[in-house]
């Protein structure tokens, strides 16, 4: 089995001109190649989408119009990133939004890739695992575990933090196949991630709400969570929540 301290990995973040990856596109690309033990290579670019930045992503990422004028288009970094990634592990914090833009963007172009076969870690599902930060933003995490501030919100520097993020949590396993293994089934969430009872613990979140979400298109983590919070209360007969999941707003 392959160790992790042998393993080399990719660390990838995205900044984009929004949260649609069929529709968004890419204004900058970081990706770091590293063991445990430093980092190996990187890449590094900002982007022109050809697009207009809207406002609202501005003020996330402080990536203005100006700056990206000039930049290369995605369609003429894409051959030299997707050698880069190579056939390595991609990690990143919801790392799937991140790979699915550059697969729309290699098929846009019609350019060959094997990134609907890589396999990644998300550290968003990681840190749900280790379960003991107050949330699981990368932010948080970062301060969590003590780790420098890298400034503004921006590719590279989330990739800096998010490697050093990865390897606190990876500690408690020894293989890839171990990581994987556990990755590969659902991860049972203590609190809501969002909406209006965001931070709440599950075992406080009134019922009608719990059915009302379990019904919704999220994440995996999120409905096994919530349909086991909904079975432990039958289980118990705690049907005595409130009937307004929005009485608590």
């Amino acid at each position: 089995m392959p160790l992790l301290d042998k393993e080399t990995f990719i660390c990838m973040d995205c900044e984009t001109t929004g949260l649609d990856p069929k529709v968004d596109k890419v204004i900058e690309i970081a990706a770091v190649k590293f063991t445990l033990a430093g980092h190996l290579d990187q890449f590094e670019t900002l982007l022109d989408p050809e697009i207009e930045i809207p406002e609202t992503s501005i003020v996330f990422h402080k990536i203005t119009q100006d700056m990206v004028v000039g930049k290369p288009r995605i369609l003429e970094i894409l051959p030299e990133l997707l050698n880069f990634l190579g056939n390595h592990i991609i990690i990143g914090h919801g790392i799937e939004f991140d790979i699915a833009l550059v697969v729309n963007a290699a098929d846009q172009y019609d350019i060959p890739h094997r990134l609907r076969n890589v396999r990644f870690v998300d550290t968003l599902r990681l840190a749900r695992l280790y379960g003991e930060s107050p949330t699981n933003s990368l932010e948080q995490l970062r301060q969590h575990f003590n780790i420098p501030n890298e400034g503004a919100h921006r590719a590279m520097n989330d990739v800096v933090v998010n490697i050093a993020v990865f390897k606190y949590l990876a500690r408690r396993f020894k293989t890839t196949e171990q990581l994987f293994d556990v990755l590969s089934r659902p991860i049972q969430m203590k609190a809501m991630p969002l909406g209006p009872h965001k931070g709440r613990p599950m075992k406080e979140i009134p019922i009608e709400y719990l059915r009302w979400a379990v019904t919704k298109d999220f994440d995996q983590d999120l409905i096994f969570s919530i349909k086991t919070e909904l079975k432990r209360r039958k289980g118990g007969n705690l049907f005595t929540q409130s009937a307004n999941p929005f009485a608590n707003l």
